[in-house]
């Protein structure tokens, strides 16, 4: 039986069927994509050959882009935003789908806001400026570590050999500013710091740059960090040496720039000679059958580094996410920009740059891209980083440079290469973190100190108070020595053991040495710039701590009322804890035991039998020595046993009352007048003796609201002593002091 469709219908259906499905599945036979990088540089050389290297391998490959040819049109930015931007331009006219560069960081912050607005992916290879953040330029990607985790190494190599100063050099753009930037931020997390910045601009001349360097000399540290772009001329280190700063109490660390430049050529005995000593970072390449195939083809170039690497994997990368939007059906279409269209007017030929439709889709799977390259693993994590980058630690001699060392973002440093170590660990391998031997500047094997007492430095100049009084804290020797010491300089002379370079100080004493000084005043004379800091017994108190900062306190405070004591010396004062009724009520109770053990013991017991005397004798021991000690006779009944632990737990009360009420009394000072406090003081009228020269005076009368007439001052132990023994009656005593 007929379903009664329209033959008509089904026809057109099925003609709609054939059109839509092979033109939905069509893939294009020719890919543009675009390339804008400096040409004439130590990256740029080696990239270019990496590109053309890339795009042969891709093409003559029938796994990916098969029967589409992925055509690559590469312009010359010469380091240039206007020349870069120009670039861009022509090639996008081409109808790209991406486009790879650039090198410089300047350039890049350009062409990520052309990206942004033509919505096309920019994916850099060697752009390592941490500000170029996905939040910021979100078609911006690179297949490269950020300057960040080159920081982050190279702060865990300044960390392993303790230093905690560095001097910074590095190139006054936004390669070298946000590179120091991010390493001050890593140096912050280690408790470290730059103590001193060298920026210079790539136009200075020699004479500039040894300048800037001899200003550093004066300073303590010795270790200093570069930070630069390639220079197969390494004219700051020509500089350095003349300027004798090679010596073995220099240290000199390089980020990954002088690898690249040292891979990038044949160096010289003269080189290494100028070089001996230095430290860098390398991008660490793993060992392959790529790595070796790729390095075999490239042998006639000795410019490949491990940019040109990542320059191969980038073009492979965007092959294989071309290759995923193709698989699923996603045309690549173009369209104009209305915007644009109307810049015609201003004869730059905007109309003919157009905007990638598919653009968003291509950057969803260029981060979905998870493959092995040459450079190592490819993938993209958070913040469309690139996953996991480790770093070889080289170090250059005479002879040539050597790898002294590994390091990972999570393993830290080894002598073994990462998944050498990622392999072993697996089996249950533990490895230490440590380098091999580092040859420093000087030639010498023994780690510099890395810093020195600073030529330019003044000393601290530090004040301590001259005190008369409790001189146990800080005073100053009333000789010719004129020796400072006391509890407070012993600590701090501890103290300065645990920071690793120098601090030049010099004591000066602040007071008469008549009467102790006005902590207050030599506060002010730290907040007004007089002194550098101060040591001594100084009280924490919000006044001061408006002026100045104070350091961790090294000993509690607080204040307490100090009263005469006068101690009962009679000679029956143990009788004193209990009163006679309660005397009398514990010696019946003893009688009571006594005879309720001996009436449930005598009948059954033959420990409490005998003579009457005997009896009498046997049941008052029995009940007066369980107090000290254990009874030889034994209780049989029941009920006598419950009776005795019933005993034997009030004596327990007993005895810990006793004690208790005893040592009050022989140690508490029994008070003369009824001052039982601050509060009790602060009620009555009576005069209060104080500490000279301390916070007390301004806490009594500000914040206790005591009138200062009734203060005395008090400069030592004898005048205390003195003062309470004439008490509040007498002219010149106290009924109590706060301290």
């Amino acid at each position: 039986m007929g379903l009664g469709i329209d033959p008509s219908v089904a026809i057109m259906a099925l003609i709609v069927a054939i059109l839509v499905v092979p033109m939905g599945c069509q893939r294009p036979q020719v890919v543009n994509l675009g390339a804008v990088f400096t040409f004439d540089s130590v990256i740029g050389r080696a990239a270019k050959l990496a590109l053309e290297a890339a795009v042969s391998d891709v093409n003559a490959d029938t796994s990916v882009l098969k029967d589409t040819e992925l055509r690559l049109l590469m312009k010359d930015s010469s380091c240039n935003v206007f020349h870069g931007s120009f670039g861009a331009f022509e090639v996008l006219e081409k109808e790209v789908v991406a486009m790879i560069g650039p090198l410089s960081s300047s350039v890049a912050h350009t062409l990520s806001d052309i990206a942004k607005g033509l919505q096309f992916p920019l994916v850099s290879f060697a752009a390592t400026d941490p500000t170029l953040s996905a939040l910021q330029f979100p078609f911006f990607l690179r297949t490269t570590p950020n300057d960040a985790h080159q920081m982050s190494a190279l702060v865990d190599l300044i960390s392993f050999h303790g230093w905690k100063e560095v001097i910074s050099v590095y190139s006054d753009d936004e390669l070298g500013r946000n590179g120091v930037s991010a390493l001050d931020d890593e140096l912050y997390k280690k408790r470290s710091r730059i103590s001193y910045k060298v920026p210079l601009s790539v136009h200075s001349d020699d004479k500039s740059i040894a300048n800037a360097l001899n200003k550093s000399k004066s300073l303590g540290p010795r270790v200093y960090i570069l930070h630069f772009g390639p220079d197969p001329s390494l004219r700051i280190f020509s500089i350095v040496q003349k300027l004798q700063m090679m010596t073995n109490e220099y240290v000199w660390l390089a980020t990954d720039w002088l690898a690249v430049t040292l891979d990038s050529s044949v160096s010289d005995s003269s080189t290494l000679k100028r070089l001996e000593g230095v430290v860098g970072l390398r991008q660490h390449i793993p060992e392959s059958v790529k790595m070796h195939q790729f390095t075999h083809k490239m042998k006639s170039n000795k410019s490949m580094n491990a940019y040109a690497f990542h320059a191969y994997d980038t073009l492979w990368m965007i092959a294989y996410g071309i290759e995923k939007m193709l698989n699923e059906g996603l045309s690549i279409t173009f369209s104009y920009s209305e915007k644009l269209i109307q810049a015609q007017g201003a004869k730059l030929h905007l109309e003919r740059v157009k905007i990638f439709n598919s653009g968003k889709l291509l950057l969803e799977k260029l981060l979905q891209v998870n493959f092995t390259g040459i450079a190592g693993q490819v993938q993209f994590g958070s913040g469309r980083n690139v996953i996991g980058c480790d770093y070889e630690i080289i170090n250059v001699d005479r002879t040539g440079v050597h790898t002294v060392g590994f390091w990972s973002k999570h393993g830290g440093f080894s002598v073994v290469a990462p998944e050498t170590r990622h392999t072993r660990n697996k089996s249950g391998f533990a490895f230490e973190e440590k380098l091999g031997n580092i040859t420093w500047p000087g030639g010498g094997r023994e780690k510099p100190r890395g810093w020195v007492i600073a030529d330019a430095a003044n000393p601290l100049k530090i004040v301590i108070p001259k005190r008369v009084s409790f001189v146990e804290f800080v005073t100053e020797e009333n000789n010719s020595s004129h020796r400072i010491k006391g509890l407070c300089i012993d600590i701090f002379t501890e103290a300065l053991k645990f920071v690793p370079y120098s601090v030049p100080y010099v004591f000066e004493s602040f007071g008469d040495g008549r009467s102790s000084p006005n902590y207050n005043q030599m506060i002010q004379m730290v907040a007004d710039g007089v002194y550098d800091a101060a040591v001594g017994d100084i009280a924490i108190v919000p006044t001061r701590s408006k002026l100045v900062d104070f350091s961790q306190p090294y000993a509690s405070t607080g204040l307490v009322v100090v009263i005469p004591a006068n101690y009962d010396n009679a000679t029956w004062i143990f009788l004193r804890p209990f009163t006679i009724g309660l005397w009398c009520v514990v010696i019946a109770s003893f009688f009571c035991i006594a005879i309720v053990i001996w009436i449930l013991e005598h009948r059954i017991n033959e420990d409490f039998r005998g003579p009457p005397r005997r009896q009498l004798i046997t049941m008052i021991l029995f009940s007066f020595s369980t107090l000290f000690k254990r009874n030889q006779e034994d209780t049989i009944s029941n009920l006598a046993r419950l009776v005795m632990i019933v005993w034997l737990f009030l004596l327990m009360v007993l005895t810990a009352s006793y004690t208790a009420n005893l040592t009050s009394i022989l140690t508490v000072q029994q008070l003369p007048s009824a001052i039982t406090g601050i509060d009790s003081l602060r009620a009555s009228e009576v005069p209060v003796g104080y500490q000279s020269g301390t916070f007390t005076l301004e806490y009594l009368t500000y914040s206790l609201g005591m009138a200062r007439s009734r203060l005395v001052p008090l400069e030592s132990t004898d005048e205390y002593e003195r003062a309470l023994e004439l008490g509040p009656t007498n002219f010149g005593g106290v009924a109590a002091i706060v301290d």
